[in-house]
């Protein structure tokens, strides 16, 4: 296998090349071109980075990034806050409703005379003497 030569394949890049576009039928020449490995690689590389910037500057600057997954309008991520803001508001309500039924049921059950509050209130006893 031949070794390939750094210094050779550069130089190829440079070497100039004709492509001519020809009429079948008269032979003539309509277009000549004179490239080089090199500048038909840079020609392509500008291309493709037109494209890509023409394609993403069309997205991003067009109602077409609506059609994103993922994106919305400023009006719906806000509207989206507000709901998940009621809804964790509701969601703690109904535990602290659930807590008060448990406890009306817990007192009710064990038939505690002593106990008639949910909430048991713990007095300090009073060293005072009424004299």
């Amino acid at each position: 296998m031949p070794k390939l030569d750094i210094n050779n394949t550069f130089k190829r890049t440079s070497n100039t090349y004709r492509l001519v576009v020809m009429n079948d039928d008269t032979f003539d020449e309509v277009v000549a071109f004179r490239l080089s490995r090199k500048s038909v690689y840079i020609g392509f590389s500008i291309t493709f980075i037109l494209l890509v910037g023409m394609t993403i500057a069309l997205i991003a600057f067009t109602p077409l990034k609506y059609y994103i997954p993922g994106y919305g309008t400023k009006e719906s991520r806000t509207a989206l806050q507000l709901l998940k803001i009621r809804t964790d508001s509701l969601e703690q309500s109904i535990h602290y409703k659930e807590q008060y039924l448990e406890g009306i049921k817990k007192v009710l059950s064990e038939g505690n005379p002593k106990q008639l509050d949910t909430l048991p209130l713990v007095l300090p006893e009073s060293k005072q003497s009424f004299d």
